[in-house]
């Protein structure tokens, strides 16, 4: 049983950097899509982040391109998020999901359309709060 545990949210003034850590339980996570979305109150979970494990290529929603980098730490089962010159438009619950073997490497690269939850293992979620 696959379990996924973030933490390191919390709450930064605009302008400021948190790092998210994403460490998985149960089994190791050698191939595959490991991604960050996030949610807001009221709106769709968003993919912001992806990265293929074992390919090591990482790939970003538009909207944190160049603020946020994606790394692993293989020995740790960990995949980290480090965001940079975060927004107040950054404020939402972000959760780490790892890719089920539907999810190829086309999924894990794509942003945009509706998130097929089934498709994915969860986390429960970290809050990132970012005041102006």
């Amino acid at each position: 049983q696959l379990e996924l545990v973030e933490s390191g949210g919390g709450s930064v003034q605009a302008g400021g950097s948190l790092r998210l850590s994403c460490t998985s339980y149960g089994r190791t996570i050698s191939s595959g899509c490991l991604a960050w979305f996030r949610q807001t109150p009221g709106k769709e979970r968003e993919k912001v982040a992806g990265i293929y494990i074992g390919r090591g290529s990482t790939y970003y929603a538009d909207s944190v391109k160049a603020r946020f980098t994606l790394s692993e730490d293989a020995r740790k089962n960990t995949v980290y998020l480090q965001m940079a010159s975060l927004k107040p438009e950054d404020t939402a619950t972000y959760y780490c999901a790892a890719g089920k073997s539907i999810v190829g490497i086309t999924t894990c690269s794509r942003f945009a359309g509706d998130v097929a939850y089934s498709h994915w293992y969860w986390g429960q979620g970290t809050q990132v709060t970012v005041s102006p």
